[in-house]
This record gives C-alpha cells, sequence and structure tokens, in this order.
C-alpha cells in the first residue's frame, strides 16, 4: 500500500482538513465582498488535539492576506466564572486604544451600557440589566464593524467560554445580518450543560452552514505528517504506529514526533515499540513527570501560571511563587524551551511583553491538576491577595476566592460581597450569585448573615425568583434585617412571589408585615403594595371590601410623600377597572403627580416600588380617555429604558403598554409595530409570564380591529393564547379579546362561553369598566339572534355601566352596541347618537366604526366615505373593505349588508 499525502502540506493540524479550510476562504471572501454584505458564522466542533486553533490560525492568515481586521479571544477552563472575560478579549483591545472621548463616539448610547462590561468605563450606582448589557455589547459589535470593516472575529474553546459571553454570542448570532462581521467558533462537543449549552445550541443553529465536526486524520495522512517531521526515510510500519499510538490526533502527533527528534529514534520499524512510553511522557502523568524533572522552581512556576489562567506575565508569577525577578524568568525560559509555556501570536493584538500562555489547553489542564489540592486552594488565595495588591478590584479576585475553603473569615465575606456589588453593576447577576453563594459557606457573622441573604435574594430576583422567595425568607426571619431594610425586603419578597405566579402569598406576606408595623411612613408604604398586588391579581373574588377600604386611606393622601402618591395612584386604577366616575380617576392620578410629572422616587427607573405601580397609573389614563397622557407616560418609560440599557421584561412592559396607547387611539399599524417588538424581548424574557401574556394579548386584539382576524387566529395557535390565564391581570381584558377572536372565526359558542366567562370573573371582582373590558357589547351580539331578549338585558346594562363611568367612549360604544340590535328608524337614531359620541373620543378606530355602522343603516354614501377615510387613516383594513362593499352595495341599489 502507498502511503498518500494531502495535497497541501500546511501545518501538521491543516491536513485533511481541505474541506473546511475551503469554506474558511469563501467565509472571509463573502464579506469582502461588499461593506453592505450580511454577516457569517462558521462553527467548527472536536475533540482536544483535532486542530481547532490551527484552524483558527488558518482563517487570521486568510483574512489578513485579504485586508481583514482579525481579533480573537479563547476560552479558559479555570476562567469560566469570570463574567465577559472572552467578549473582553475580543473588544477591548480595540477600544482602550481610544481615548474616552471616541470611545463614546463610537459606542453612542452604548457606551454606558456595554461599557462597564468591557472594561473601558466605570459602572453606574444601579444594577445593570443583563439584557440590555448583551444587546449593547451586540451593538458594539455593530459599530466597530462599520469602523474596522472587514472584520473577523475567532473565538476558540468556546464551550470553557463564561456564560456572559455566550448569551452575547448566541445574540450576535440571530442578528448577523444586519451586523457585517464573520464570527468563527471553535468548540469541543459536550463538556458544558445548562444555560451555557443552550447558548451554544443557539450559535450552532444560526450558522450558515451546518457546524464541521472534525475527524482524526487517516493512517495516510499521519505517515505523510511523519515523514515530513522526521524524514522521508520513515517507514511503513513505523508510521502506522505513530498512528496507533496518537490515534491520528494531530496535537498528540506533532509532540509525539517532536519527542522522536529530542530522542534521535531512527524511524524505522525496529524504533516503532518506544513510541508508547514517549507518547506517554507527552501528556497526562507522562507530562507532569516530565514538568517535575526541570526542577521545583520550574514547577512552582507552571503551577503559578496554571493558577492566573491568563495573563500569565514573569511579575505576577513571581509575586505568587516569592520568587526574585531574575529566577522566575529562567523558569519562564525553560519551560518555552520544554513546549509547556509560549509567547502569544504577536500579531495576536492581545500580546504583550512578558506575558505567557500554554502551549496548548491540554497542557493547562494537567498542570492544574497536578497541584495538590491543599495546595492549590492556598495558591488561589494568595492569588487572590495578588490581583487585589495590582488595583484589579474584588471582582477580578473573585475568582480565586471562590476556590479558597470556608474558614470563618468576616474579611473574605466583604471582600465577596464587594464582588457580587461589582459584578451586578456590570450586568452579571449570575457572578454576583456564586460571589453571595460562597459567602455564606464561610459563614457571615451573625450580624451580617441577614444581609447576605438579603442580597442574594436581590441579585437572584430577575433570574430565578424561587430561589430569591426562599432567601429573602430566610433572611427575614434571622436578626440584622431592620427599618427600610426589611420593609424594602418585604417588598422584594412579594414581587418574587408575583413573578413565581403565587401573588395571593404576596398579598399576605406584605399584609402580615404591615401588621407588625405602628402607624408611618413603613407602613404606609406597606399597605401600598398589598393593595397594589390586589389590584393585579385577577382571583376568583376580590378582598371584601377592598375598594371600599382603598378610598377611605385614599382620601387621606394629598401626595405628601411617594407612599401616599403611590396609593392615589392605586384608587385610582382601581376606581378605573370598576368603572367609577372617570373624572374621579383623573382627578386621582392627576393629583399623584408633581407639576405634572413622576415625582422624583417613582421614575421608570427607580425601584424603590416597582413597574407595576406606573402602569396602572398610565392604564387609568388610557381608559379614561385620556390617551395623551398615556402615551406620554408609556414613551417616557420606553425612553428611559432603552437609555438605562434595560432591554428585558422592562423595555418589553413599555413596549406592550405603549402599543396600548395606540391601540386606545386607533393608531392600529402603530401598536401592532410595537407589540410585536414587545413580543420579541417578552419571549427572550421566558413564555407564561405576565408581560408575555400582555404583549400576546394586545396584538391579537389590534390584528382583530386591523381586521387580520385570519393571522390573529394564527397568532394565538402559534403563542397559546389561550387558557389557562395568569393569575395577574392582563390588560386588554384576556377573556374578551379572547371571546371576540373566536367569534370573528365562526367559533360562536366558544366564543358565548369564554364571554360569559368574563361576565363572571367580573360580578367576582364587583364590576368592571365597559371599556376596559368590553364582553357585555360582544356577548349581546352574540346572541342578538338567540336570545335577544337577554341581549337587550346585556345593552341596557352596557349603556348603565357606560354612563356611570361617564367617557365618551363607553357611552358611544354603549349606544353602538344597542343600535346593532335594532332596527329601522331606530337603528339609525341610535347609530347616529354613537355617532356623536365618539366623534369627541381619542379613540379613533370605534369612531371609524361608528361612521361605518351608521353609513350602512342610515344608507348614505357620504357617511360611509367619512368612514372609509378614517378607517384607512387608522389602518383597519377590514373596517375599510366592510365601507367599500357597503358603498358599492348603494350604487347598485342593492340591501344594506
Amino acid at each position: 500500500m502507498t502511503e498518500a499525502r494531502p495535497t497541501a502540506p500546511g501545518p501538521a493540524s491543516l491536513w485533511e482538513r481541505d474541506r473546511e479550510v475551503t469554506a474558511l476562504e469563501k467565509a472571509v471572501d463573502t464579506l469582502c465582498a461588499d461593506r453592505s454584505s450580511s454577516g457569517g458564522l462558521l462553527v467548527f466542533c472536536g475533540e482536544a488535539g483535532l486542530g481547532k486553533t490551527a484552524l483558527l490560525a488558518e482563517t487570521r492568515r486568510i483574512a489578513e492576506l485579504r485586508g481583514c481586521t482579525v481579533w480573537s479571544a479563547r476560552g479558559g477552563e479555570t476562567l469560566r466564572s469570570v463574567p465577559f472575560n472572552v467578549v473582553r478579549q475580543l473588544l477591548q483591545p480595540a477600544l482602550v486604544t481610544m481615548l474616552p472621548e471616541e470611545a463614546r463616539e463610537y459606542l453612542g448610547d452604548g457606551y454606558d451600557i456595554a461599557g462597564p462590561a468591557l472594561g473601558i468605563a466605570d459602572p453606574g450606582e444601579r444594577q445593570a440589566d443583563p439584557q440590555g448589557v448583551c444587546d449593547g455589547l451586540v451593538d458594539a459589535v455593530r459599530r466597530l464593524a462599520e469602523r474596522d470593516w472587514p472584520l473577523v472575529l475567532l473565538i476558540d474553546d468556546a464551550h470553557w467560554a463564561d456564560q456572559e459571553t455566550l448569551r452575547w454570542l448566541a445574540a450576535l448570532a440571530e442578528r448577523l445580518r444586519e451586523v457585517p462581521v464573520l464570527v468563527v467558533v471553535a468548540r469541543r462537543p459536550g463538556e458544558i450543560g445548562g444555560d451555557s449549552a443552550r447558548h451554544l445550541d443557539a450559535v450552532a443553529a444560526a450558522a450558515a452552514r451546518p457546524v464541521s465536526t472534525l475527524d482524526a486524520l487517516t493512517p495516510e495522512a499521519t505517515a505523510g505528517l511523519t515523514r515530513a517531521t522526521v524524514g522521508a526515510h520513515a517507514d511503513a510500519p513505523f508510521c502506522r504506529e505513530v498512528w496507533a499510538v496518537t490515534g491520528g490526533n494531530p496535537y498528540e502527533t506533532v509532540e509525539l514526533l517532536a519527542k522522536v527528534q529530542d530522542s534521535e529514534l531512527t524511524p524505522t520499524e525496529v524504533s516503532a515499540g518506544e513510541l508508547r512510553a514517549l507518547n506517554r511522557s507527552a501528556r497526562g502523568r507522562g507530562l507532569v513527570a516530565r514538568l517535575e524533572g526541570l526542577g521545583v522552581d520550574a514547577t512552582r512556576f507552571a503551577w503559578a501560571a496554571a493558577i492566573l489562567g491568563e495573563a500569565i506575565s514573569v511579575r505576577l508569577v513571581a509575586q505568587l511563587t516569592t520568587m526574585d525577578r531574575d529566577a522566575a524568568a529562567r523558569c519562564a525560559a525553560l519551560l518555552r524551551t520544554a513546549r509547556i509555556l509560549t509567547v502569544p501570536d504577536p500579531a495576536d493584538p492581545r500580546a504583550d511583553d512578558g506575558e505567557l500562555e500554554f502551549v496548548h489547553p491540554l497542557i493547562a489542564t494537567a498542570v492544574y491538576n497536578s497541584i495538590p489540592e491543599g495546595l492549590r486552594t492556598a495558591m488561589h488565595g494568595i492569588a487572590a491577595q495578588v490581583v487585589t495588591d495590582s488595583g484589579l478590584g474584588a471582582a477580578a479576585a473573585s475568582r480565586h476566592l471562590l476556590q479558597v475553603h470556608p474558614d470563618d473569615d468576616a474579611e473574605l465575606v466583604d471582600q465577596l460581597r464587594e464582588a457580587a456589588r461589582e459584578h451586578l453593576a456590570v450586568g452579571a447577576p449570575d457572578a454576583a450569585r456564586r460571589c453571595l453563594e460562597r459567602a455564606l459557606e464561610e459563614p457571615p457573622r451573625p450580624e451580617a448573615h441577614a444581609r447576605v441573604l438579603y442580597e442574594l435574594g436581590c441579585a437572584t430576583l430577575l433570574t430565578a425568583p424561587a430561589t430569591t422567595i426562599g432567601h429573602l425568607q430566610t433572611a427575614l426571619a434571622m436578626p440584622g434585617l431592620d427599618g427600610d431594610a426589611r420593609v424594602d425586603a418585604v417588598f422584594r419578597l412579594s414581587q418574587a412571589l408575583l413573578h413565581n405566579d403565587q401573588p395571593e402569598q404576596a398579598v399576605r406576606t406584605v399584609a402580615a408585615e404591615a401588621a407588625r408595623h405602628d402607624a408611618g411612613p413603613a407602613r404606609l408604604r406597606l399597605q401600598a403594595v398589598q393593595y397594589m398586588w390586589e389590584g393585579v391579581y385577577a382571583g376568583e373574588s376580590a378582598t371584601p371590601g377592598r375598594s371600599e377600604r382603598l378610598a377611605q386611606l385614599a382620601r387621606t393622601c394629598a401626595g405628601r410623600d411617594n407612599s401616599e402618591r403611590a396609593l392615589l395612584i392605586l384608587r385610582a386604577f382601581d376606581a378605573m377597572t370598576h368603572g367609577e366616575n372617570a373624572v374621579e380617576v383623573v382627578e386621582l392620578a392627576d393629583r399623584a403627580l408633581v407639576n405634572g410629572r413622576l415625582a422624583p422616587g417613582l421614575g421608570w427607573t427607580d425601584t424603590e416600588w416597582g413597574v407595576e405601580l406606573l402602569m396602572m397609573l398610565g392604564s387609568a389614563y388610557a381608559y379614561a380617555d385620556h390617551l395623551d397622557r398615556a402615551e406620554s407616560l408609556f414613551a417616557e418609560a420606553l425612553r428611559a429604558y432603552t437609555s438605562a440599557g434595560w432591554s428585558g421584561g422592562h423595555l418589553a412592559l413599555a413596549h406592550a403598554f405603549l402599543g396600548l396607547a395606540y391601540r386606545r387611539q386607533g393608531r392600529l399599524k402603530d401598536a401592532e409595530e410595537v407589540l410585536r417588538e414587545s413580543l420579541r424581548l417578552a419571549e427572550r424574557v421566558g413564555r407564561g409570564l405576565p408581560l408575555y401574556w400582555s404583549a400576546t394579548c394586545g396584538l391579537v386584539d389590534t390584528l382583530l380591529a386591523r381586521g387580520h382576524v385570519d393571522e390573529a387566529w394564527s397568532f394565538a395557535e402559534r403563542y397559546g393564547f389561550a387558557p389557562p390565564y395568569p393569575s395577574t391581570i392582563v390588560l386588554p381584558d384576556i377573556r374578551s379579546v379572547r371571546g371576540r377572536l373566536l367569534l370573528a372565526t365562526g367559533r360562536t359558542e366558544e366564543g358565548v362561553n369564554e364571554l360569559e366567562a368574563a361576565e363572571k370573573a367580573a360580578a367576582a371582582r364587583g364590576g368592571h369598566n365597559p371599556v376596559l373590558a368590553p364582553w357585555t357589547a360582544d356577548l349581546a351580539r352574540a346572541l342578538a339572534s338567540d336570545d335577544p331578549a337577554r341581549a337587550a338585558r346585556l345593552a341596557v346594562d352596557a349603556r348603565r355601566q357606560a354612563e356611570r363611568f361617564g367617557t365618551d367612549t363607553a357611552i358611544g360604544e354603549a349606544v353602538r352596541c344597542a343600535a346593532a340590535l335594532e332596527t329601522g328608524q331606530r337603528k339609525v337614531r341610535l347609530a347616529q347618537q354613537a355617532v356623536t359620541y365618539l366623534e369627541a373620543s381619542p379613540c379613533l378606530y370605534e369612531h371609524a366604526a361608528a361612521r361605518v355602522e351608521y353609513g350602512i343603516a342610515a344608507r348614505s354614501a357620504a357617511e360611509l366615505n367619512r368612514g372609509l377615510a378614517l378607517a384607512r387613516s387608522c389602518g383597519a383594513d377590514g373596517l375599510a373593505e366592510r365601507a367599500l362593499a357597503a358603498r358599492r352595495t348603494l350604487e347598485t341599489g342593492g340591501p344594506p349588508p
């Protein structure tokens, strides 16, 4: 058999990689073709030593030959707890060379959001939103890609990247069509689980071509590589044994052949039996034995380098090992000669004079694992001190502190708490959680224990409400949380319970704490929170006398502080939902403002009260026909969250409620646009949450108003818009919208059942606003043929409720309902009355519908034309088609539709 050699010799790890290199060349050429070209993504997967790093090096060579900018980064097995480690390696070098003003100009609003995560800007005082930081980092790449086009990003050992980087990478992968950058990722299969695995799966799914899984070298390629390295005289049995010993692993093959050369072994069949022993010396215990053979100092140096993991400089290693600088430099040279450490590629912008790295991750792992466990722990403790003394901060030292054995060290607890605060400030709550959980193991001193639990609960509130509940309940049962801190802990516990779909428990928790306090600001705040959670709870029955007690308490409030303002807002929302006089609703809402604006401490990004309160305020205005104020409030929320980099649930809610305001105004196209964006954001947070239902319900309602019935049904099916419903109130009323959807699609019996369920829920809660939950009018229309008597009673009840509420919209809609049940001149008169009321309403869609219905009833082409113009202006396509059909019927003399 003749041994074959690959068509291109190349580096050892590129043998039999023609397919992968061709894909790389094509991807780079596509990127370089046009500045407007979309980005690309390639993923190479293979076990250790199969040549992933060599492929990335080849990518750099190909890209730089074509004039590309290339940035690279690598994950590290001992560095996975360092948030944003890999993305910092990628982007930080390009940004630290800029002046702060230049970096701010390139990153725009993202400078204050992503800058702290990248280590180029100081974090703010407020906890950063993880999703906002992730989006800010994606935008940073977009901006840098525009400046440094064509830009190629290389990420090696992605399986060891930190979770924050992987989240960013998954988000970037989804947006590469709009970001002109080529991303090449190398990873091992398996290795990780949980969220990190999910993010890597998302990256693989977004790749333009299937993941390239690397195979070991064939015997033929191994023979070619052997002869290219040790000489053409290497015989076939020797080459075959090289392949058998290494399994065709390129890295192990190269290391073994280097050993063959060092030992001057003759590459013939006679010497082949020695290959296995040589191979053992290049890996595992053999590597450790070889390291120990270099001497105690060299071993200590290698251990210290493995502990540091990154930014391995002779200076830091000398500090960690207490060597003098010259001895440390000699050890570094010795380890380079032994191919254990190396100097980074000078082409790598991360390389710095004096920095070292391990030749291969396999070597780094073997060295780290060879350190005796007790010594390894002690070295991490010393490394934490070295990092701290270097001025790098508690967060940088925390990965070492996490490895130290618990020892009742109060100072270590303080360091971990400070590290957690730094992690939260840059948008890394998982890293903060790890620090605080480790602090609890120390454990903290009794006087600080409850505080640490409280801080841990705050760190996990957004990501793990169920975990938060346990931490905060334990903290509140211990001494150490008093005064405002205790009240705040109770509030956050109730938030977590609500987010965990335990609203009744949330109410009981704040009620019990309020009963412990005498009259004063703390009790008033807790009472307000109790009423707030009762207000958003959609249980089968309201707390007896709740509205009366709230009204009585609100009468004592003049808006002197935020607790009183909160109670005024809650009273306004309660009055609105129950259909009380709209003028009083607006007066209550206005009294909660300061000179027409939100009071300090009650802003959208303030955390003392939560977003729910301000959503109630805006909703009270929206359904009381003060849509300009509602739109202003929700638009302010959108600006505040965008500016602060909050692009998770808060931004999703802001879009949902701005969509609600647009829908009420009749700006249906605008409503659909922002509601679709709300749903996109809500999907990232997670299905099933109240904010997800708000986005879904609002969008279905808007699509129905536009007349896109089939799309609304398809959308509802795809996104699970059906029972069981959440236990919190959803705006618009979820049963009313679902009932209208069923009726519109011809599922009349199901629709009637859904609307009757809405009727039952409203009765249990003590009444309803006929505009907020318009089931009455829809149910009356649905029953008009089969049960006209009941339909008439419902219409009368709708008119009574509307006049009680008193807005033009409510009364006009009730009159429209009554007109739909009549015939002849009475129908015409009622339809005309509906137009009169709705013409004065700010709700354009309802006005348009009334005009069209009046035109049909009165057989008036002029009214139909007015209705048609209004329908078109608000994007109500179905209503416009109905007006056109009615006008054609009039023109042909046919009966009214």
